[in-house]
């Protein structure tokens, strides 16, 4: 197929150009503004006269469950529709422009909305079930939406077809024009410069910001039932994106880029409340797991993300860290019969991790790409059935084989027995809020680790490495012993999080550390939470972890299609976002080359 490139300029701004709705422009704004307030209003109406729907929607007044999330939806849709029309005060709302994001706010409100109203139907057995508020939401959401795909947008120009292509060439050619028309309605404009406020009040706007934060991290993790989570998902993925195509997330990010150490203390001052909101463990337990899972992610995206090496067994390294902080920590099950402190088995489990990080590395990094994955993959098995085989029958009696080493005891630390209840400040908090504080610990530790080397030498020499090994180690950069220490770096990152994950779960087995299954973390969930949170980030790995861990534990119910749903979200998100949630700049320019690029280039990766 040839290229026609006699028409250079790929989008043109079109006189009066319209959107998806044949409406005037003004009737589209008001419908959308009027019917994003009236979603939110609906909020507060009766939606199904059965207390029988999760969540109790049978109160006038009182919004519950999913009345809030389109609650939220339908302010945000408000609100961004009256800084379109320049209301004084609402305009900071806007950075980059309010079509984009009143379309994705309405598109949120509306799936959000009519995604409960089909559940009450197929739940509760009809349409009958619906009270007047529910018909209500239904038709203000819709009329919010058609009003907002009735605004304008850039249109292509569409490029004609080659007269010589084949049938299917020219529908993959058309089909290409339409995506390119949905990007188009979609896209926000240019951000406008963050204005310059006092540094006590940019620090102020970082703390609510943080504590917005916490609280949906909150609402998120502590969804009683499933159709509630699903609707928290939808609202928060399209929320994103509205808050992302205003430029507030760009906004927001500068501001953040000028306080970093505040920012980052304050992130996990915010994370360390988390425990205190709880009344118990119930869902501390899902927090400290998260945050193991998490924080592993990160370590691998210093091989991955900086280093552009593809390990597919790195959870063999959480497996080497666990196995060794349990063997040496006092465990029944344990042929060594001694019992460490705690931090000396974290730091033997850190340095086993750190050893099999280097003994796999130095013979296989010389290997490239699919070759190196294929190595690492393998390790990964060799790893998991040796541990099955050296239960004294197969092999030496180390590990007790598929029975694992159980009964690990818990952490003691000066005094601290993070087994047992506490009371802090009043508050009390149990077992696993204890390890989610000491994990946190260990999660700052890897941040700060990953933060100080991503931006040394040996960081630089990394991105490098990944971006052109051949022309990087052209100027005279060592490119196996750079691999080696990201390899072994990463391996030892790991080891922590493992030593911390063995007293959590009281017993280690070799079911846990599998390259592929429906519960995380394994090595697929691993490289899956890097390339989709962001790589070559800190913030990126860590939410992809938390979005991909606490998923499959909220959607239980849907065991036979959970592998089906990710997949096909996978699908979407590497379409539509390519470059990660929280993407690394350098490789957002890469990806999206009609970005205009960074004025310091040198910036681009931080």
């Amino acid at each position: 197929m040839t290229t026609n490139t006699a028409d250079t300029p790929q989008t043109q701004t079109a006189t009066g150009a319209r959107g998806f709705v044949p409406l005037p422009e003004k009737a589209g704004r008001a419908l959308a503004t009027v019917g994003g307030g009236l979603t939110a209003v609906s909020a507060f109406l009766s939606w199904t006269w059965t207390a029988k729907f999760p969540g109790d929607l049978t109160y006038y007044g009182s919004p519950a469950g999913l009345q809030w999330l389109v609650l939220v939806t339908g302010l945000l849709t408000a609100l961004f529709g009256l800084s379109s029309y320049g209301v004084k005060g609402l305009g900071w709302l806007t950075p980059a422009g309010a079509d984009a994001a009143v379309k994705l706010s309405a598109l949120a409100a509306f799936a959000t909305a009519w995604f409960t109203i089909i559940a009450i139907i197929v739940e509760l057995g009809g349409i009958v079930n619906l009270e007047p508020g529910g018909f209500f939401l239904a038709a203000v959401s819709l009329l919010a939406l058609l009003g907002a795909l009735a605004l304008p947008f850039e249109r292509p120009v569409p490029e004609a077809p080659d007269p010589e292509d084949t049938s299917w060439e020219q529908f993959k050619h058309n089909a290409s024009q339409q995506w390119a028309t949905v990007k188009a309605s979609l896209a926000s404009g240019p951000v406008r410069p963050t204005p310059a406020l006092p540094s006590y009040l940019e620090i102020l706007l970082i703390a609510v910001l943080l504590g917005i934060g916490l609280g949906i991290f909150t609402f998120g993790i502590t969804t009683p039932y499933q159709e509630l989570f699903i609707g928290f998902l939808i609202t928060a993925a399209f929320g994103f994106a509205a808050l992302n195509k205003a430029g507030l997330i760009a906004r927001f990010s500068a501001i953040t880029g000028r306080h970093r150490n505040v920012s980052l203390i304050g992130a996990f001052v915010a994370a360390a409340a988390f425990p205190f909101t709880q009344t118990d463990d119930q869902y501390a337990t899902l927090g400290v797991n998260i945050l193991i899972f998490a924080t592993v992610a990160l370590g691998l995206n210093i091989v991955v993300g900086l280093t552009g090496l593809l390990d597919l067994g790195y959870v063999a390294f959480l497996g080497v860290g666990a196995y060794t902080a349990a063997l040496v920590s006092g465990s029944p099950n344990s042929p060594f019969g001694v019992h460490l402190p705690f931090w000396a088995a974290l730091l033997i489990g850190a340095g086993a991790s750190m050893v099999f990080g280097v003994l796999i590395g130095a013979p296989t990094l010389r290997l490239r790409g699919d070759y190196l994955a294929i190595v690492t993959l393998g390790f990964g098995e060799i790893f998991r059935i040796s541990m099955n085989n050296l239960d004294g029958v197969s092999g030496p009696d180390v590990t007790n084989g598929p029975n694992g080493i159980s009964s690990i005891p818990n952490v003691d630390m000066f005094g601290f027995d993070f087994g047992a209840e506490h009371t802090v400040a009043g508050f009390t908090i149990g077992r696993f809020a204890n390890y989610f504080l000491l994990m946190l610990l260990i999660t700052l530790i890897v941040v700060m680790v990953f933060r100080r080397s991503s931006e040394s030498r040996i960081g630089r020499a990394w991105v490098a490495i990944r971006e052109d090994e051949t022309a990087a180690e052209a100027m005279g950069i060592n490119g196996f012993r750079v691999k080696l220490i990201a390899f072994a770096l990463g391996a030892t990152l790991a080891g922590l999080a493992g030593a911390v994950q063995a007293h959590v779960s009281y017993t280690v087995t070799p079911e846990q550390y599998v390259f592929a299954n429906t519960v995380p973390p394994n090595s697929a969930f691993l490289l899956a939470a890097v390339v989709l949170g962001g790589m070559g980030t800190i913030s990126g790995p860590l939410i992809g972890g938390s979005l991909l861990f606490l998923i499959p534990n909220k959607l239980q119910g849907m065991d036979e299609y959970q592998l089906l749903v990710f997949g096909i979200a996978l699908i979407v998100l590497m379409r539509l976002r390519p470059e990660g949630i929280i993407p690394n700049r350098r490789n957002q320019l890469e990806l999206h080359q009609d970005m205009e690029a960074p004025t310091v280039l040198g910036k681009a990766g931080v």
